[in-house]
C-alpha cells in the first residue's frame, strides 16, 4: 500500500487518518507514504512560519486542528499566536516527525509515485519538493515520455486520469464521496473506489 498524501485537511478526521497510516502493521501488505502539500504546509505552519496560518486554515487546516482537539472558538477568534500553541500542544510530535521523514518520491520499476507530479524534461533526481508538492498544469498538459509512468494525486478529476505518462487519481474524496485506489502489478492496472 502506497499513499500518495494529503492524509490531513478537508475532513473531520485527519488526526485519526494520520494515527492509523503512520502505525501501519499488517502482515499482508506493507505502508510506504508521500509527504502531500497539506502535509508540508501543516509542518511550515506548526515548525515556525506562522505567517502560512491563514492560509491553511481556509484550506482544510482548521478541520484538522479541530480532529486534534484545538478548540473550534479559538480558530475563530484566537490570535495567529494563540492558535499556533494550541496546535504545537496538541498536535503529537511524533506525528510531525513523521511527515518529516515521508518522502517526496518512490519508484517501484515502471512507475514512479508523487503526491503532484514531477517537472517535465527533469531527471527523477533533480526534481524540486515545491513541484513535486504543487505542480499543476505544466505537469498535466505534458505528453512527454517521463521515463515512467507517474502516479499522482494533488489534482482533482471527476474521473481517473489514465494516461501513457501518467495515472491521475484524486477524485476529490473530500466533496465527492468518492476515494479512489490503484491496483499494479506487472502491466495490468485496475481501480477501486468507494
Amino acid at each position: 500500500m502506497l499513499l500518495l498524501g494529503d492524509l490531513v485537511d478537508r475532513g473531520p478526521e485527519s488526526a485519526r487518518a494520520v494515527e492509523t497510516a503512520r502505525s501501519w502493521d499488517r502482515g499482508f501488505a506493507r505502508r510506504e507514504a508521500l509527504l502531500g502539500n497539506h502535509e508540508a504546509t501543516m509542518l511550515t505552519v506548526l515548525r515556525g512560519h506562522d505567517d502560512w496560518l491563514d492560509s491553511w486554515l481556509a484550506f482544510g487546516g482548521r478541520q484538522t486542528l479541530v480532529s486534534y482537539g484545538v478548540p473550534p472558538g479559538l480558530l475563530s477568534i484566537g490570535t495567529s499566536d494563540e492558535i499556533v500553541a494550541a496546535a504545537r500542544h496538541v498536535v503529537p510530535e511524533a506525528h510531525l516527525a513523521w511527515f518529516e521523514s515521508l518522502p517526496y518520491q518512490i519508484r517501484h520499476g515502471d512507475y514512479l509515485f508523487v503526491h503532484a507530479g514531477i517537472r517535465p524534461g527533469v531527471g527523477f533526481e533533480a526534481q524540486q519538493p515545491r513541484d513535486m508538492l504543487w505542480i499543476r498544469e505544466e505537469f498535466l498538459d505534458s505528453a512527454a515520455d517521463h521515463g515512467a509512468v507517474v502516479v499522482h494525486g494533488h489534482s482533482i478529476s471527476r474521473d481517473i486520469e489514465d494516461k501513457a505518462n501518467r495515472i491521475g487519481i484524486d477524485t476529490g474524496a473530500f466533496m465527492t464521496d468518492v476515494l479512489t485506489a490503484v491496483g499494479l502489478e506487472g502491466e495490468q492496472r485496475w481501480y477501486l473506489q468507494t
